[in-house]
């Protein structure tokens, strides 16, 4: 068992860890192992650490033979009652000081003790109470929804997932050629009656490409032209 009281930045990994075992309880268990098992990249020292205090496993990372007993329970309720009792003598310190209280205890008061029994910094203090009560969930003891297990297949199907939204979310720009305007545009409409009427309404859309090293005059007499030629001319 650690010195100190144990903690890992998610509930993830010690979710994933805790459903293995109770799949398979290998006779060794230490950071190469969840490594291979993919749980808790990065962060296996943490979650052997965690297992250790609990004496599901022994410094060494062999199995207690007492604990693969309650993990190996395929009776949930059964399994809840042998996990919590191995939670319940972990955390003999915190239980013997709020008594049953502490499976429900705030965030606030299991930092509190956390911290001052460890001396641990705020955001450790606050990573330790959260492991608690993800243990504490496992156990039956606290109400709250436990996130699925992360496996190989659902990170597979998540990365998908996001490489289709960033592709969707993904806009195309025009190309506009160096050393060119935009083009300008113009819409002229005609028809007559409103919505419904069953009149034909006939809509012209006009693209100018105007020279980029064009002055006023040469704009104003491009404009003056559409406006004799096509706004106010007659169609023959």
């Amino acid at each position: 068992m650690t010195d100190k009281h144990p903690y890992t930045s998610g509930a993830n990994g010690v979710i994933s860890v805790i459903a293995q075992l109770r799949k398979s309880f290998p006779p060794k268990v230490n950071a190469e192992i969840l490594k291979k098992l993919g749980i808790a990249p990065n962060n296996e020292t943490y979650i052997i650490n965690i297992l250790r205090f609990l004496d599901v496993i022994d410094v060494e990372g062999n199995k207690n033979a007492k604990a693969a007993s309650v993990l190996v329970q395929h009776v949930e309720s059964e399994f809840q009652t042998g996990f919590a009792e191995i939670v319940q003598a972990a955390y003999k310190d915190l239980f013997e000081l709020h008594g049953a209280d502490a499976w429900t205890a705030s965030p606030d008061k299991l930092i509190s003790f956390f911290r001052n029994t460890d001396h641990t910094s705020d955001i450790v203090g606050r990573r330790q109470a959260s492991t608690f009560q993800t243990l504490a969930t496992i156990a039956g003891k606290l109400d709250g929804q436990l996130p699925k297990p992360a496996t190989a297949k659902t990170k597979k199907a998540d990365a998908v997932a996001t490489k289709k939204q960033t592709a969707k979310s993904t806009t195309t720009k025009p190309n506009i050629p160096t050393g060119t305007s935009p083009p300008a545009s113009r819409e002229t409409g005609t028809g007559t009656g409103g919505s419904g009427s069953g009149d034909m309404a006939l809509t012209v859309r006009i693209e100018i490409n105007l020279p980029a090293g064009g002055d006023r005059e040469t704009y104003d007499n491009i404009f003056k032209s559409i406006r004799e030629n096509l706004l106010n001319g007659k169609v023959s």
